[in-house]
C-alpha cells in the first residue's frame, strides 16, 4: 500500500526539508531555523514550472543570507531530485521546478492505489477539535437562515477528520432564555387550542403551526389541568416539553441534510451545574472580573440612565474596546457570562475550538475570542479558538423572493427546501461561496442543468466518467496503468489539477474553510469537461480510440481516477455522486 503522505506534494516537501538538512550539515544554513511557513506549491503562472517553493524567502532573513544566494544552493541540491528536469529562480528569491511527466504518471498510479484514501492526511495528529455548529433557538423547526452555517459545520467537520484531526461536533442548546418562556407559553396557548378554545397568537408568541401537534399531545396527556392554572404552575413542565419537542424536529431536519451532532449542550443544565459561578471564580482569582460601573449608552444622559455596579470581565485587555459584564443588575447571566463558562467547559476536553455563527453574531466576537484567551491561557498558550460567520440566505424562485411559510410563521423551512430540490443540491450550493459572501438559493437555478450550475457541472462530470467507463466495458476495452506513458501533454495538464486534491485537503482544513473543496471541485470537473470537449472537434483525443487499445486503456485509467477524486471531493462535503444524470 502506498503511504497516504508520499502524494506528490508531500513527497516533494520532504525532498525539500532534506536539501535543507544537506545545506545544514554543509554549514550554508545555520541550524535550528524554523521551517513552518514554506511552502510547496504550483506556481501561479502555469509557464513558469510545475511546483514552486518559498523556502530562500522564508529562511534568508534568519539566516543572514540574501534570499537569491540561498536560493541557488537550494537549486543545486534540488536538480539533483529524479524526475527534476529544471529549476529556476524567479524574483528576488522563489524557486519554480520543472517535473518529468513520470513523476505525474507516477501520481496517476498513486490515485489508483489509495483510491477512498487519496488525500487523507495525519496533518492533525489525533488532535481534537471541537467545532459548534448551527446552534439555534430551540423555538422551532430549523429554516434557510440556520442551513447554511449547517453546512458549513458539517463539512468542516468531515474534512478536519480527513485532515487527521479527532473531531467533536457540538449544539448548543439555548434553552435557559427568555426564548424558551415565549416558546411555553405558545405551546400552553396550543393547549388551550387543542382543549376546544378559539384562540388568535398575540403579538410576541410564535405563530406556527409547528406547535399545533405539541399542544394536542400536552392535551392528551393532562386534560384541562393547566388550562386556567397560573402560569408558575405549568411554565417550567411546558418549556421542557416544548423544548424536548423541538430538539426531536431539530434533529429530524437536520438528518434530511445528512447531519448529525455527536453533543447536544444544555444551557440551562450548565447553569444549573455552576458552570458560570465557576468561572467568574476562576476569572477573578486572576483578576479579569472586578465590580464596575459601565459608561452611560450612547445617546443616554444621566435623566434617562442609572448607573449600576456589575461584575465587569476585563476583555479590553485582549482586545476588546470596553469592558463586559458576565451578570444583569438582577443577578441572573447575561448571554456572553453564560456563554463564557460554556466555552470554557468545552475547552477542557478540546485541543482547538471552532464556532460557526450566523453573521448577525459579529458584534459579540472579540468579547467571546477574548474570553476564550484569558480562561485557557492563564498557565500558557491559550486554546486556538477560530470564529467563523456565515452571512444569510437569500430564497428566490425565477429571480422572485421566495413567500413565507405558514407552517413556520415567518420562514421557510430546511425541510421543505430539501424535499423540493433534494440534500446533495442544498449542501453543495451552500458550499458554493465564501461563507462571509452574500448568496442568493434560485430554486430554479439549483436544479438546472447548465454549466452555470456548479452542482450540476461537477455531478454531471463524475455522470461523463461512469457512463464513459460503460461505453468502454461494453466495447471490450479496459482501464489499465499498464500503459499511461502514452498519455499526452493535454491529459498530463489533467493529472496536474488533480495532484493537488492532497494539498487542498490540508489547506482547507488548515484554514477551517470547507468551501475550498467545494471551488477545487468545480475546477477538476471544468477541467475535464474541457478535455472531453476537445474529443469532440478531434476524435483522436476521446478516450476511446478503438483502433489503438493501450491509448483506450491508459485514458480510461485517466477517467477513473478523476471519477475517484470527484468522490473523494463529495464525501468531504457530504454529497453523494451520481452515476448517470
Amino acid at each position: 500500500m502506498t503511504d497516504a503522505n508520499q502524494t506528490l506534494y508531500a513527497a516533494f516537501t520532504g525532498h525539500l526539508a532534506i536539501a535543507l538538512d544537506a545545506l545544514e550539515a554543509a554549514g550554508t544554513l545555520p541550524g535550528g531555523l524554523k521551517r513552518g511557513a514554506i511552502t510547496v506549491e504550483p506556481p501561479r503562472d502555469p509557464s513558469h514550472g510545475d511546483l514552486a517553493t518559498n523556502a530562500a524567502m522564508v529562511l534568508a532573513k534568519p539566516a543572514g543570507m540574501k534570499p537569491r544566494d540561498l536560493a541557488e544552493a537550494l537549486v543545486g541540491e534540488l536538480t539533483k531530485l529524479p524526475n527534476v528536469t529544471g529549476a529556476e529562480i524567479a524574483g528576488p528569491g522563489f524557486i519554480n521546478l520543472r517535473l518529468a511527466p513520470a513523476a505525474w504518471v507516477a501520481e496517476l498510479r498513486t490515485i489508483a492505489e489509495l483510491g477512498a484514501d487519496y488525500g487523507r492526511s495525519d496533518m492533525g495528529g489525533g488532535s481534537v477539535v471541537n467545532v459548534e455548529y448551527v446552534s439555534a433557538n430551540p423555538t422551532g423547526p430549523m429554516h434557510m437562515g440556520h442551513c447554511r452555517g449547517a453546512v458549513v459545520g458539517d463539512a468542516l467537520c468531515t474534512l478536519l477528520e480527513f485532515a487527521g484531526h479527532k473531531v467533536t461536533r457540538e449544539y448548543y442548546v439555548n434553552d435557559a432564555g427568555a426564548q424558551v418562556d415565549v416558546l411555553a407559553r405558545s405551546a400552553h396557548l396550543r393547549y388551550r387550542e387543542a382543549l376546544g378554545e378559539t384562540l388568535t397568537i398575540p403579538e410576541g408568541l410564535y405563530p406556527g403551526d409547528y406547535l399545533v401537534p405539541i399542544g394536542q399531545e400536552l392535551a392528551a396527556e393532562f386534560g384541562a389541568t393547566y388550562a386556567s392554572a397560573p402560569e408558575t404552575d405549568w411554565l417550567l413542565l411546558f418549556r421542557e416539553r416544548a423544548v424536548a419537542a423541538m430538539l426531536v424536529m431539530i434533529k429530524q431536519d437536520l438528518a434530511l441534510l445528512g447531519i448529525e451532532h455527536d453533543l447536544f449542550s444544555s444551557e440551562a443544565e450548565l447553569q444549573a451545574a455552576g458552570k458560570p459561578e465557576e468561572a467568574e471564580a476562576f476569572l477573578r482569582s486572576r483578576g479579569l472580573v472586578y465590580d464596575g460601573v459601565l459608561e452611560a449608552p450612547k445617546g443616554k444622559t444621566l435623566e434617562d440612565w442609572e448607573p449600576v455596579e456589575l461584575p465587569l470581565f476585563r476583555s479590553t485587555r485582549f482586545g476588546d474596546d470596553q469592558d463586559r459584564p458576565i451578570r444583569k443588575s438582577d443577578g441572573s447571566w447575561t448571554y456572553f457570562g453564560a456563554d463564557l463558562a460554556y466555552h470554557y467547559q468545552k475547552a477542557q476536553s478540546a485541543d482547538a475550538l471552532v464556532d460557526i455563527w450566523g453573521a448577525d453574531h459579529a458584534g459579540t466576537v472579540k468579547r467571546i475570542k477574548a474570553a476564550v484567551a484569558a480562561m485557557t491561557g492563564a498557565d500558557g498558550e491559550p486554546t486556538p479558538f477560530e470564529i467563523k460567520l456565515v452571512q444569510m440566505v437569500q430564497l428566490l424562485r425565477n429571480g422572485e423572493p421566495v413567500k413565507m411559510s405558514k407552517r413556520s410563521g415567518n420562514f421557510v423551512t430546511l425541510a421543505d427546501v430539501v424535499r423540493e430540490v433534494g440534500k446533495d443540491v442544498v449542501r453543495f450550493t451552500m458550499l458554493t461561496r465564501k461563507p462571509e459572501a452574500q448568496m442568493d438559493f434560485d430554486f430554479a437555478k439549483v436544479v438546472e442543468a447548465s454549466k452555470d450550475n456548479p452542482v450540476f457541472y461537477v455531478q454531471y462530470a463524475h455522470a461523463r466518467v461512469s457512463s464513459t467507463l460503460r461505453k468502454g466495458a461494453a466495447e471490450g476495452f479496459a482501464p489499465s496503468g499498464e500503459h499511461v506513458e502514452l498519455l499526452g501533454e493535454e491529459e498530463l495538464e489533467l493529472i496536474k489539477l488533480a495532484a493537488q486534491f492532497p494539498r487542498i485537503v490540508e489547506a482547507a482544513a488548515s484554514a477551517r474553510e470547507a468551501h475550498r473543496m467545494a471551488f477545487f471541485l468545480q475546477d477538476l470537473a471544468a477541467a475535464f469537461h474541457g478535455y472531453w470537449n476537445v474529443g469532440n472537434d478531434r476524435p483522436e483525443k476521446r478516450f476511446i480510440v478503438a483502433q489503438d487499445g493501450n491509448l483506450t486503456s491508459a485514458r480510461l485509467f485517466l477517467a477513473t481516477q478523476i471519477g475517484q477524486l470527484i468522490r473523494n471531493g463529495l464525501a468531504l462535503l457530504g454529497v453523494e455522486a451520481v452515476e448517470e444524470m
